[in-house]
């Protein structure tokens, strides 16, 4: 009987030890758990995303991401959505946020330079070959950024302004939320042609690059990226910029058709 009250106690003692392993061992895995927030521009897609795994793979930290046009989160940021990082396709948003001293301007920095292009379905017989070219009377739809909030948008109407034909053009122009908007347009042919950046026309499906921007229509496609003043995840976010900003990343970036800033 004793043998057996014996046994009992032990067994009791080993599963309450166990049990507040678990917990201690939860409590620390919940503790690494590190998350942060990427407010970044369409056009960045596929590159960050790559690069957040890989991050997770070597740090554990989880980075989520909103892809939109920056104006479109530049209003977020500004309404106070939540978010540690803003990572834009053009300076004006960022600038913006700057004045609004809504950013930590020590962390602000000008990563990436991209280029904008004139691109066609890859089965169009209206032989484009110039951004002249698509004032031409068969060609029916242009695909353009929406210039108020998108970047790329704001670019091509400077290109089609010096090279005079934005008026001729407005009258064709098809608006786009963000560039993988007017990227998916011209992929499945919903528009003759369309203006996007690079980077976006590299990784497309079923489309031709007629023609990059001549040089000086528009000023340097820059992407600059920063902490969000309010974040709760400084240190962390600080982080991943500089793992962004690392050799291994900077290949994956030209990788992409990124030029990187140094």
């Amino acid at each position: 009987m004793k043998k057996l009250i014996l046994i009992i106690l032990i067994i009791s003692y080993l599963f309450v030890s166990c049990s507040s392993s678990n917990t201690a061992d939860n409590k620390t895995s919940s503790s690494n758990n590190k998350e942060i927030l990427v407010l970044a521009a369409a056009s960045l897609t596929d590159v960050l995303t790559e690069l957040a795994n890989n991050y997770k793979t070597e740090t554990g930290t989880q980075v989520t991401f909103s892809f939109a046009s920056s104006g479109a989160l530049q209003s977020q940021i500004e309404s106070g959505a939540p978010a540690d990082i803003f990572f834009s396709a053009a300076q004006k948003q960022m600038d913006a946020l700057q004045e609004k001293d809504i950013i930590d301007t020590n962390t602000r920095k000008d990563l990436l330079e991209n280029k904008v292009v004139l691109i066609a379905p890859s089965n169009s017989k209206l032989n484009i070959k110039s951004f002249t070219d698509i004032t031409n009377a068969n060609v029916t739809k242009i695909g353009l950024g929406e210039p108020k909030s998108v970047p790329v948008g704001q670019y091509s109407e400077e290109i089609l302004s010096n090279l005079s034909i934005l008026d001729a053009v407005k009258q064709k122009a098809v608006y786009g939320s963000d560039v993988r908007n007017v990227l998916s347009w011209v992929e499945i042919g919903e528009v003759d042609t369309g203006i996007v950046y690079a980077t976006d026309a590299k990784i497309a499906k079923d489309i031709n690059i007629i023609s990059e921007a001549p040089e000086g229509t528009h000023k340097k496609v820059i992407y600059p990226i920063a902490v969000i003043k309010s974040s709760q995840n400084k240190e962390e976010a600080l982080k991943f910029i500089d793992y962004i900003s690392n050799d291994k990343s900077i290949e994956i970036f030209k990788s992409y058709g990124f030029t990187v800033i140094q």
